[in-house]
């Protein structure tokens, strides 16, 4: 296709470099200097392919580590974190074992017991975090589990020596036991609510080849491109892959074949990327009525495309997480309790609980908004059952509310539609309206 990428034999070549990255296993350690050694071609050749690849997921980049080719997983998927990353959340070095770094661990052990009661803690596949306790070292290693030294200790040459043999990370840290536990945990929580929301990554599998077409392409290039895929829009690129327009059948009707895409496109398009929630991806098509959505990386670079009808029938069954996690509003949330009313209509009742207060030791406005904004959504799904997305919220604080209140949230609709839905809030105790709201949400209807 002549509109394509006018420098096909270096194309080619950045191909062939991809394919030579993805073909060499995990935990090989690449360099860009090496690279072109090997490959024969120049640096910032290596350089461009190993970025691309680092994008699709092939390698990974680590401070202290280097760059090694890693196992590509789809981000849905219930990963766990790496000894890597565990090197990187407690901002340790590594004492040995550098192969395992890609290893998964499923749990932590901490070691403040005795080492024959230790033994029936550790197995393969987990971290134990002690001190200076080289007999510890020792067994974790011996039952394939690897090791986080506490408070900047190391340990001997001969452990150091069995981590490489078993291939089994040791790591030393300054933090204390506590304080590393802590550090480990919080991230398998934020992991676990992150791993919960739906992404645009959990939909599209980044790939080299993607129906695109350059800003010099013709409307002749264009009607190629659609006859052989059957697409009728396409994300335009310029000389680096970088997303600059949309380009439609209905833009090039009537066009002479030889006239440019450049002259006929949208600019600036709205694009995704692969951290975008699938939900906001959602909302986009629908208030700006798209079909298409380009995905690029940070760099605006094109890596995908995405489509109406998959982002809504992916919400339409993969439906709201049941839980996620400790999030902030998730643990306000969970007391209050749901009924409804002699109308059928919903409301929450619960005590404000000293978690709420603000600095005046009463219960805190931004709280009473979220907790009023949770009603609302609440409401939206009962009326609906779809999804939505906030789109404005004026709120009224009216009274204060006291720790251990016991306060009662009702949504009450004003107007619904198929797209919009309207409604006040209103928050009272012992009978009194202490704060209320006025809402208005737009609908995503995956049907």
């Amino acid at each position: 296709m002549s509109g394509n990428d006018p420098k096909a034999g270096e194309a080619t070549k950045h191909e062939r470099l991809l394919h030579y990255i993805r073909e060499l296993p995990v935990g090989t350690k690449i360099s860009v200097r090496q690279m072109a050694k090997d490959r024969g071609v120049s640096e910032g050749t290596a350089y461009r392919a190993l970025k691309e690849a680092e994008q699709l997921g092939f390698i990974s980049t680590k401070e202290r580590i280097g760059t090694v080719r890693v196992d590509k997983k789809r981000r849905g998927n219930p990963g766990q974190l790496t000894f890597a990353e565990v090197l990187e959340i407690v901002q340790g070095s590594l004492l040995g074992g550098e192969e395992g770094l890609e290893k998964s661990l499923h749990k932590f052990v901490i070691g403040a017991m005795e080492l024959d009661e230790m033994r029936g803690y550790i197995d393969a596949g987990s971290l134990l975090i002690v001190g200076n306790r080289e007999n510890a070292h020792r067994i974790a290693l011996e039952h394939g589990a690897g090791v986080l030294v506490t408070g900047g200790f190391g340990t001997s040459e001969d452990v150091k020596a069995l981590a490489d043999d078993r291939r089994l990370p040791i790591l030393t840290c300054r933090h204390d036991t506590f304080t590393v536990a802590s550090m480990i945990n919080r991230a398998m929580y934020d992991r676990l609510i992150k791993r919960k929301i739906m992404m645009i990554a959990d939909l599209v599998e980044p790939s080299t080849k993607i129906g695109s077409l350059k800003q010099s392409a013709t409307v002749a290039d264009f009607l190629k491109l659609s006859a052989e895929t059957g697409g009728s829009r396409f994300p335009i690129t310029d000389e680096w892959n970088r997303v600059v327009g949309m380009i439609t059948s209905k833009d090039v009707a009537g066009s002479a074949s030889s006239q440019t895409l450049d002259k006929l496109m949208t600019r600036r398009p709205t694009t995704v990327t692969m951290a975008t929630p699938v939900a906001s991806a959602a909302h986009r098509f629908v208030s700006e009525g798209l079909e298409l959505l380009p995905v690029t990386d940070r760099y605006r670079k094109l890596i995908g495309t995405i489509g109406r009808a998959e982002v809504l029938r992916a919400m339409q069954f993969e439906g709201r997480p049941a839980q996620l996690g400790e999030t902030f509003d998730a643990l306000m949330w969970s007391g209050l309790a749901e009924s409804r009313d002699e109308e059928g209509r919903l409301y929450f009742t619960g005590t404000a609980t000293p978690q709420m207060s603000g600095p005046l030791g009463t219960v805190s406005e931004g709280v009473l908004a979220a907790l009023m904004q949770q009603a609302g959504a609440r409401a939206v799904e009962d009326l609906r059952r779809s999804e939505h997305v906030l789109e404005n919220m004026t709120t009224y604080f009216l009274r204060t509310v006291p720790i251990e209140a016991v306060i009662t949230i009702q949504p009450l609709v004003i107007e619904a539609s198929r797209r919009f839905v309207k409604m006040e809030i209103q928050v009272s105790h012992d009978g009194e309206l202490i704060a209320k709201a006025m809402m208005t949400a737009q609908t995503i209807d995956p049907g």
